[in-house]
Formats: C-alpha cells, structure tokens, sequence
C-alpha cells in the first residue's frame, strides 16, 4: 500500500466505521505533488503530504476509493489558483461516476490551459517591420501546429490579406449554378493582383463566404498565368455569392508575405519558427504569449450503447482556456455543427457545468452528444471562441434509442465574441434533442443564429420537440457577414417546443435574411409568444414554410423589409397570428413573394394592432429584388382596407400603441394603450438574460 493509500484508509477509517459516508475533500495545487495524499490544503512543514499536482490524480485517487469501497460520501476536489497546462484531455469514464465536484478553492481562480506560453524572442525584421521571432522545435519537428495565437489574453491576427474587407471571385470553372447546394468546386479564378506564389503557399486557406456558412480551403497550387487557384478539397457548396451573377467574397488566410500590422502573426512550420509583430508599448517582459496545444480539455466519455454512463460529475468556478482548433471533423457546414467542443460530453447523465468560464479557442465551448440526460449548464461565461457556445444533440428519429439527448438545462450563460473561426456557428446549436430547458441566456457578437433549435428539413419524425426556449437575450448577430439566420431559428415539426419572453434585436444579415425569429422548413406546431423582436435586417418573424404554429402577444418593430412574412403558401395553415403589435417606420408589415400569394389564405391573422411611427403604412407587399446594399424593396403594396377585404385582421385596429418610446425601443405601455382592448398582456423583459 503506498502513501496515498494509507492516508485515504486513515482518512475513512481512522480505525472506526466514524468517518465512513462523510464529505471527502481532495486538494489540487500547483505546489503539490502527485506522490502526496491530495488530502491538505497545502504542503505540510515537512514536506511529505499536501495536496497533488494533477486534475488526473486527483480524479485516480477517487476511483481508487470507489473501488476499494471506501467512497460512500460526496468528494469535492479544490483546485487551488493558477494554471494547470494540458496537453491532451482531462477524461472521465463510467467508473468515475460518483456525487464529485471539481471547484474553484474560495477565492482563487485555477485555469486549466490547453496553451503553452511562448518565450525565448528575439528581435528581428520582416522585410521593412519590426518583430519578435520565437525558434519552437516542436513545431520544426512536426510535433506541434497551432492556428491560434493570444497575447495579453486577447486574440490576434493570423497574417492575412485583405486586410480589410474581401476579395471577390473573378470566375469559377464549371460551376452550376442550378445545383449551388450539392455541388462544390476545388479551384477558382482570382482576380488580377489578388493572389500570388507565396511561400508556404500549402498552408495558405482560402475562406470563402457562401449563404450562411464560411468554408475554409486549404490551396493546392496557383498558376500564375491563369490566376488559377486549386485547392486541395471541394467546397462544400457552389461557390456562388448570394447576389446573382456575383461570385463569393473571400480572404486568404495565413500568409507569411502579408505579416505587417501590428498584433498579426505568422507560424513557419518548415522553419519552426514564429513571427510577432507586437502592438504598441508590448515588450516581451510584460506581454504573456500562448499559443494553443490541446483542442480539448475535458472529455466525459460514457458508453450509452452499452448502458454505461459518466453521472453526477460537476465541475465549478473553473477556467478553461486555450484550446486550439481544426477540421477532423469534417468541413463547415450550416451551425458549424460538425465542430465538438473544448469539453465534450457523451453518456453523461446528472452532470453540472456551473459557474465556468471558457474562452480563447477555437471550438464550440461545451458539447452534449449522444445520450446525455439531466444535465445542468448554468451561469457560465463562454466567449472568445472560434466556434460557438454550447451545441447539444444525440440520436435522430431513427437512431439508437440509446443516443438519445434531451431533458438538459441551459441557463444563464453568457455567450459572446464568438464565431471567430467558424463564422457560421451558433450561440446555442440544439440539432436531434428533446425537453430542454433553454433560458436566460444572453448571446452577442456573433456571425449567424443565436439560438438555433432542431435538425429536420420538412415533415418527417423529428426528436426535436418539448424544448422551451425562454427569457433569452440575443443581440447584435450576423454583423452582415453571412446570410439567412435568425436570433431564434427552428426546423422540423416540434411539438410542445415554446419560444416565449425572449429579447430580440439588432440582426444583421450580409444579402438576405436577417430575421427575429425564424420557423425554416418544416417549422411546426410551436408556440410564439410574449417575445420583443425589433431593428432587424429583414422581417422580425420570418416562416419559410411550416404547420399550425401561434403566434401571439409578441411585440415586432423595426424590421427594415418589413415585420412578418411567409416565403411558401401551403394548403394547410401554416400559422396564427392574433393579438400582436406590429410597428412600422415605412416598410409594409406582411410580406411574401408576391401579393398574390396571400389569396391563398395559408394564415390566419386578427386581432392584432398596427402603428407606423413615419405616419404612412402599408399592410402587406411582395418583395422585390435585392439591391446592392442588401435590401428587398417591396412591391405592389395594399393597404389596410384592402387588407381586410382579402380576410384578414378583421378585428384588428391602426392605433398608437402609447409606448414610452418606440423610436427608443421602449416598448413599455402606458395605461391607456389600445392593446390591451384587443387582449394584448404586458411583456416583462427586466428579467431576461442571466438572473441576478
């Protein structure tokens, strides 16, 4: 028996049953020692026990209690201030399963670091700029390659051009663009000036903006004749811009020869070496450089095929940072969804993730895949990320039962500046999961959906259903680099699914798209209620196509192509709207493809009140073509009689709705408000976002 083990029977036992079924608490520090107990806070005078070194210790040290049936009680393991580097992820099985918190010590702050910190520069020069070089052997060896740089906790520039804005694609051979989804390409023609035989020219990405996702391609070769551009890998899709006869926006990413601004960096990979153009006043003596080792940082790993899962593990107070990113997983598609996260989650049931913060990587911060079950994700801070916040999803319809997820909580999170890599990921991406709870979230700053909610495209069986979407804050998304999102964005029939309470606003889209709330394909049977969605891109509520959803008591204001649309008019109803206040500064408030359309009837709407704050309003219209700047016109506008004389909003009203100030986005109502004739009920937003 070694000295560990004698301490854990001493600690227990202590001779007597006493100790038996009390709290266990192990220690973690960055002054221990993995041959000491665990079990003192701190080294002894002696300097014989204290606490262990490791996380992967301290988790052994309580699996060694568990099977030597010495563990009847819950186990904190403290970990004590400062950074714990790793070089692969911390994982946990079936076996470790057991009430266990691993927690911040009071008042001190560990971090669990997925980087190496960066020494040993030098001065030197890249062609006429000053910058630091660093030699890293590793890297010549080809035993380390990192994407991501941080200095000062902050994210910098990998080398690139442009340095603002984007080039366009002069030409694309055989592109057809009657199969712009399915069928990608592997080279392009570059326009003159644009590219060039630059050194390391492998390692140069090629990222290409298409709809709603970025796509990263590695080039092959470059012939400078032709300005042909190979890459090593078909696109995912066409490569074709959103503006017809236009081709996609791109930059070149990773190139030594565009290195000249400062906070931009570069890694030579044959040289193994790294250059760093310092910002003003950094100095190597005070800027703390990491670049990233791991991708991952912690893996909980049960086996759901086999009925083994990882329960009642917590992790709390902690910091995760550092992680670096790549594509073994598969290119970017919609969501980003083939990303995993930097901790990932399978078979995990009754776990917590409390109080955390994750940032500066390049993944999805946490991921629940198969089977995971009754896990809480509550009041962390996730931002800085290449990726997005927290993706959840397990089996689809018909998949194992085994794989399936659902019945989490994920509220109270902070999610921001994220989608820093993977430009297409989502705050919260829920694809084939049921029952969750998804509330009081505050997501910002990021480049396409905040929340995004099922994985079907149309009618068939879908998991996704019962999840309440709820008291959410979702802000200043898209920043007009991708199309076709929504702060809130379904798919699939979703009964029992509730979108209520949540604030919505300031959504910016790249071409088309940029909605409040959006029910894409097959969106059906779900509840739409008491949310506030104003100042976006295109409509605040946009359907594409979907069954029987309600709409009510929401508040849409502001949406710069209107408030409300239906893109396809189906023979069944494809939703209600009653009891809503619409406002307007000029554009109609119902739009589809064409006025004809709404002779279809595919949607009920009454009892709503409507307000142009310019005086004048249209009640609906088709949208016209896209302009240069991203913006559908409308076309062949009716009015409000009209309106009415087609069936709809027959007991609706044009009426100040009496906000306290609606060009302020105040949309609280005054007592006299004629909403409330109508049934309209007050919406309450000083509670959304994390509580207090």
């Amino acid at each position: 028996m070694n000295y560990s083990e004698t301490a854990l029977t001493d600690y227990y036992m202590g001779g007597t049953d006493e100790g038996r079924g009390r709290q266990m608490d192990i220690y973690v520090s960055t002054k221990g020692n993995d041959s000491w107990s665990g079990f003192l806070p701190e080294p002894d005078k002696p300097g014989v026990d204290g606490p262990v070194a490791t996380l992967e210790r301290a988790r052994d040290i309580i699996r060694e209690a568990k099977y030597s049936g010495k563990l009847d009680g819950p186990v904190n393991a403290w970990l004590r201030g400062g950074r714990y580097f790793a070089e692969k992820p911390l994982v946990f099985k079936p076996e470790d399963s057991a009430p266990v918190s691993y927690r911040a010590y009071p008042g001190e702050q560990p971090v669990i670091d997925g980087g190496r910190r960066i020494a040993g520069w030098r001065t030197g020069t890249v062609g006429t700029f000053k910058c630091w070089i660093a030699d890293i052997p590793d890297v010549k060896d080809g035993k380390w390659y990192f994407r991501q740089l941080f200095a000062n906790g902050q994210r910098r520039q990998r080398a690139k051009f442009p340095k603002n804005g984007f080039y366009r694609m002069e030409a694309i051979p055989s592109l057809r663009k009657d199969n712009w989804f399915l069928d990608g390409q592997n080279a392009f023609i570059a326009s003159q000036g644009d590219f060039n035989k630059w050194k390391n020219i492998n390692d140069v990405e090629v990222v290409a903006f298409t709809k709603w996702i970025e796509q990263r391609l590695p080039v092959e070769s470059y012939d400078e004749a032709s300005r042909l551009v190979t890459l090593s890998r078909k696109s995912t899709m066409a490569l074709s811009d959103d503006f017809e006869g236009k081709y996609p926006r791109y930059h070149i990413d990773n190139v030594f020869e565009a290195l000249s601004e400062p906070g931009e960096w570069y890694l030579d990979r044959n040289d193994g070496k790294l250059y760093y153009i310092p910002l003003p006043g950094e100095e190597p003596e005070n800027t703390e450089i990491y670049a990233p080792f791991a991708a991952q940082l912690v893996k909980l790993l049960g086996c759901p095929d086999e009925g083994k899962y990882v329960e009642f593990l917590g992790f709390e107070g902690l910091t995760f940072e550092h992680g670096d990113w790549n594509q073994d997983n598969g290119p970017s598609v919609q969501g980003a969804h083939m990303v995993p996260g930097v901790i990932s989650m399978k078979g995990a049931r009754f776990c917590t993730i409390e109080d955390c913060t994750i940032s500066h990587s390049g993944f999805y911060g946490i991921e629940m895949a198969e089977g995971c079950f009754g896990n809480r994700i509550t009041g962390n801070r996730i931002y800085d990320m290449g990726a997005g916040g927290i993706k959840l999803g397990g089996s689809d319809a018909k998949g194992p039962k085994s794989g399936l997820t659902g019945n989490n909580a994920i509220a109270g999170n902070r999610i921001y500046s994220a989608g820093r890599v993977f430009y297409s990921a989502c705050g919260i991406l829920s694809l084939h999961s049921f029952g969750n709870d998804i509330s009081h979230n505050h997501i910002y700053d990021l480049y396409y959906s905040g929340i995004s909610c099922g994985w079907v495209w149309g009618y068939d069986e879908n998991v996704s259903k019962d999840n309440r979407i709820e008291k959410n804050h979702i802000h200043d998304i898209g920043h007009g680099l991708l199309s076709d999102m929504g702060g809130i964005y379904t798919l699939g029939v979703q009964p029992g699914t509730v979108i209520r309470g949540n604030l919505v606003h300031d959504i910016e889209k790249y071409c088309y798209g940029g909605w409040g709330i959006y029910t894409d394909e097959g969106s059906s049977h779900i509840l739409i209620e008491d949310n506030i969605c104003y100042r976006t891109g295109s409509q605040c509520f946009h359907q594409h196509y979907g069954r029987e959803n309600i709409v009510r008591n929401n508040i849409f204001a502001f949406g710069r192509e209107g408030n409300a649309a239906l893109t396809k008019m189906e023979k069944h109803l494809s939703f209600t709207l009653e009891r809503n206040i619409f406002v307007t500064d000029g554009p109609p408030i119902f739009l589809c493809p064409s006025v004809k359309n709404f002779e279809k009837r595919s949607f009920i709407s009454d009892l709503n009140l409507f307000w142009s704050v310019s005086g004048s309003m249209a009640a609906a219209g088709g949208w016209g073509r896209l302009d240069r700047d991203g913006c559908r016109s409308s076309e062949n506008t009716i009015g409000i009689t009209e309106w009415k004389g087609m069936g709809y909003d027959a007991h609706s009203i044009c009426a100040d709705p009496k906000f306290a100030d609606a060009e302020s986005c105040s949309f609280e109502l005054g007592p006299d408000s004629p909403a409330f004739a109508l049934g309209f009920r007050r919406i309450d937003v000083s509670d959304v976002g994390p509580e207090k």
